[in-house]
């Protein structure tokens, strides 16, 4: 991957223009915005065109940084050399933090109703954590397939191999988190999640301790093996885990800062760090899930970012390496990353329509098929969309008027064709649905 190319500092931009104050006042008069087209662009981009009439290239940036400057917040947290960094409020980052308000943020009742209901929402909860912990640990390496790492998850099954013990952790580290939305991030947490993380996967003694000075620890393009980045000697990292948890925790910060901007940015901040020998992307992620689910962003626990960055991989490390060659300016990685986001929530909803779509189209083909009878048919249908229901012989009698033998042979003969599984709690026999009873239905009554 090419390095951009670091931008211009401003206080040389003036230096080498101060020969020209009233031709370059005259122009900074005519105004400019932080974007251009709609675009936060970085230098190697913005050099690479051509600027309007009448401008240099430099006058041009030196315009836009200026227009950035205005708009510009300074965050606690700062870069190896001690500057702070900093993000632009600028249009495009206003309108998708809007959009992720009203998308992601919304109250429960008035959302999608398969989440809402609490018999299938856990169902899409496990779905969307199986998703995040396969592409964060293929994101670092991990190679199995999606069919057999999700085997695994659901199962039980220990992992035989080590991409299936990333792919393990992953999945306990996010419901580690999940499980201490109320804790306050610490040092002892931070390790915490990176033991669970990397178990099984470091050598011996690497799970869950920050890198010593005599390790030496750089981020490398995965091709060619160039150094994209050098993280802060090892020295300094009780200082900047201190910092970095006050930050995460509210408690650095004068002004207000959109709960969605903090995890995006605790999620920069841990992966420039780079606190681990191995294991810092998974890390950051994970710790971005935490800061969003603890700040209320609810729906954020059913989007997988992981899947989207995967789709894209050089953007993503594109963003990083843009913020960091200019200064420190968050924006890039913070525009990123809330496209991210918004994608992540255009997957789930398609996602939640075609389901419903197809619970819908397998109800009216079992209301044409004459493989069922009525009373079998509502009881399909009604497990269908309550996956969690459980049927018994009484129950089903009382429902539909019928003698007891006829509602027995009802379920009995649904749970022989392998739709139902039959369980015997005490002296009673109790109906479950059997897992994927809507791909089961499908099949049938399709043929």
């Amino acid at each position: 991957m090419q390095i951009p190319e670091s931008a211009p500092a401003l206080p040389d931009l003036l230096r080498s223009l101060e020969a020209q104050p009233g031709r370059l006042l005259e122009k900074l008069a005519e105004g400019l915005r932080p974007e251009v087209g709609g675009r936060y662009l970085h230098w190697d981009e913005l050099r690479r065109r051509r600027p309007p009439d009448g401008w240099t290239v430099k006058e041009w940036w030196l315009a836009l940084s200026i227009a950035r400057n205005a708009v510009m917040t300074t965050l606690s947290l700062r870069d190896k050399d001690g500057r702070p960094f900093r993000f632009a409020r600028s249009d495009s980052v206003q309108r998708l933090l809007h959009q992720i308000d009203r998308d992601c943020g919304s109250r429960l009742e008035v959302t999608d109703p398969q989440l809402a209901n609490p018999e299938t929402r856990d169902r899409y909860l496990m779905r969307s954590l199986i998703e995040e912990a396969i592409t964060s640990s293929q994101l670092e390496g991990a190679s199995t397939t999606r069919r057999v790492a999700k085997e695994m998850l659901l199962t039980g099954r220990k992992p035989r191999t080590r991409d299936e013990r990333m792919i393990a952790n992953n999945f306990g580290a996010m419901e580690l988190l999940r499980g201490n939305l109320k804790r306050p991030l610490s040092r002892e947490l931070i390790l915490e999640v990176h033991q669970v993380l990397t178990e099984g996967t470091l050598e011996p003694g690497e799970p869950g301790r920050f890198r010593r000075a005599d390790e030496a620890v750089t981020v490398q393009d995965s091709g060619d093996g160039q150094v994209l980045h050098l993280p802060p000697p090892a020295r300094e990292l009780r200082g900047r885990i201190e910092a970095l948890c006050a930050f995460a925790n509210d408690a650095s910060e004068d002004a207000f800062l959109h709960p969605v901007v903090r995890a995006i940015v605790l999620h920069f901040a841990l992966a420039y760090d780079h606190p681990f020998v191995d294991g810092n992307g998974r890390t950051a992620r994970a710790l971005f899930y935490w800061s969003v689910l603890r700040q209320g962003y609810w729906l954020a626990e059913f989007l997988s970012i992981s899947r989207v960055i995967k789709r894209a991989p050089t953007q993503y490390a594109r963003a990083f390496l843009q913020s960091e060659t200019d200064a420190g300016d968050l924006t890039y990685f913070l525009l990123h990353q809330l496209e991210v986001i918004r994608a992540a929530n255009q997957d789930l909803h398609a996602y939640l329509e075609r389901k419903a779509r197809e619970v819908n189209e397998t109800e009216r083909l079992m209301r044409e098929a004459e493989v069922f009878n009525h009373r079998q048919r509502a009881l399909l249908a009604h497990a269908l969309r309550h996956p969690n229901a459980r049927y018994a012989i009484e129950q089903h009698r009382r429902a539909h008027s019928v003698v007891y033998q006829t509602a027995r042979q009802d379920l009995l003969a649904l749970a022989s064709a392998g739709y139902l599984t039959k369980r015997r709690i005490g002296r009673a026999f109790y109906f479950d649905a059997k897992p994927g009873l809507e791909r089961l239905l499908s099949g049938k009554v399709k043929d």
